[in-house]
């Protein structure tokens, strides 16, 4: 090992020991539940100033240039550009060109997105300074998303200096004014996003230009296509599944707010590189995975014949329901009951199609979904619709007590509400068939007179 390397090797050392100091302390002050985001930020540089005094003798870390010239700008407007024949994992840049509004309306259950194109979206990300939300909690970094000039551009604002953050959302808002979107995109927006940066807004007196645009959550939307496929609907994880997107050399979301607080600490860069990363990942994911799920919505508008596997038929129908297209959705249900699907997923199918059939007074149909049921699984529910469906519709209060038997013992012990119920009905199918075998008896005997 040379000089240089030497050198090296030391000042890695003490920005790593300086490092791990830091966050033992953001460690102790984030558990501090009656303090606001600001505060805790307040006390870690107080603190950590004095635990850590200056010494002439300490390992400087040098700063290059450009780490300089960074630190020294309030804000930061960053800017990277994806040709549409470049693809994300496997989808084509350009396959989000081709999807319309009708689409995102399904997707998003907002007829507002009628006649508009996702080509005129924004997709929106933010890193905060924590994921409580309210006023204490600052989005460092907001990332964008969107076409322009045949280039599908990523553009993130990063907020170098807490105090700069009016000027920075000045910026912002002019060029949200300037694009003119016609709708938002986003992955868990409506709980988290879009409030906090509205909040931002407001809080520095500066309109909010997205208030009033159609926006699609497409959280939601993939838990119903995809919650039963894959083992987590984690945006990183359906980047993985459906694109190829790996994303191994991604840093995990719970380590971004100490990144930033570091950061700001002692202004080296190194510490937000792989948060710009991240955020950039969180955007083209993003953008791949509503691609991808749009595209299956759109095959579903034009034809039956999706070629997909059981779970996504079942998140199709799932979609469609939601979408309040019921005859489309049991389409699919039915479909994806012919591929086979495990018992838990094949028992939640057969019961929305059973409660569909019950509904339009297909009974045929029904009855034998009840009667699947009741061999995959002990379904108090079915037992109960078959009390019913003897009782009321075929007038055999006979073989509706067998069922309404078999639902009370079932129900003891697991449920005190279906017990009650059960019982009653046991009753009243006891009261029913002591009076008709009474009837009959009498009848029997007046004949013999």
């Amino acid at each position: 090992m040379d000089i240089d390397d030497l050198r090296e090797s030391l000042r890695r050392k003490a920005r790593n020991q300086q490092q791990d100091k830091v966050k033992e302390l953001w460690n102790s002050i984030n558990s501090q539940k009656d303090l606001t985001t600001k505060e805790k930020l307040e006390r870690l540089l107080a603190l950590s100033r004095k635990k850590e005094p200056e010494k002439k003798d300490q390992v400087k870390t040098e700063i290059s240039e450009a780490t300089l010239s960074r630190s020294r700008q309030p804000y930061l407007v960053l800017e990277n550009n994806f040709n549409l024949g470049s693809h994300y994992g496997q989808i084509p840049i350009s396959l989000g060109l081709n999807i319309p509004g009708k689409v995102l309306a399904v997707l998003g259950r907002n007829e507002a997105f009628e006649g508009l194109f996702l080509s005129s979206s924004v997709f929106i990300d933010l890193e905060t300074t924590g994921l409580a939300g309210g006023t204490g909690t600052i989005p460092f970094l907001i990332g964008l998303g969107y076409f322009e000039n045949d280039r599908f551009k990523v553009v993130q604002f990063f907020l170098n200096d807490l105090a700069s953050e009016v000027r920075m959302l000045e910026e912002l808002r002019s060029l949200l004014e300037e694009k003119n979107f016609s709708s938002i995109i986003s992955y868990n927006g409506k709980g988290f996003d879009l409030p906090l940066l509205e909040t931002r807004f407001i809080l520095n007196r500066i309109r909010f230009p997205l208030a009033e645009l159609p926006h699609l959550d497409f959280l939601f939307s993939a838990r119903h296509l995809w919650k039963y496929k894959y083992e987590s609907c984690r945006l990183s994880n359906l980047a993985l599944e459906l694109l190829g997107a790996d994303r191994s050399e991604d840093i995990p979301s719970e380590e971004i707010p100490w990144r930033y607080f570091q950061y700001l600490r002692n202004q080296d860069f190194s510490l937000i590189e792989p948060i710009l990363y991240h955020n950039q990942e969180d955007i083209m994911s993003l953008y791949g995975v509503v691609v991808a799920g749009a595209g299956l919505i759109a095959r579903s508008l034009e034809t039956q014949e999706v070629e997909a596997d059981g779970f996504e038929l079942f998140g199709l129908g799932n979609i469609w329901e939601r979408a309040g297209e019921e005859e489309k959705s049991v389409i699919f249900y039915e479909k994806a009951l012919d591929k086979k699907l495990p018992g838990e997923v094949s028992v939640k199918v057969k019961k929305r199609l059973s409660c569909h059939f019950k509904r339009i007074g297909n009974w045929e149909k029904a009855l034998g979904l009840w009667q699947d049921l009741l061999q995959e699984s002990d379904e108090l529910d079915c037992l109960r619709e078959l009390a019913m469906y003897y009782e009321h519709r075929e007038k055999n209060p006979e073989e509706a007590l067998k069922f309404a038997l078999d639902g009370l013992a079932l129900a003891r012990g697991v449920s005190r509400t279906s017990e009650q119920d059960f019982q009653k009905r046991v009753d009243r199918l006891t009261r029913k068939i002591s009076l008709l075998n009474s009837k009959e008896k009498g009848q029997k005997q007046g004949g013999n007179k």
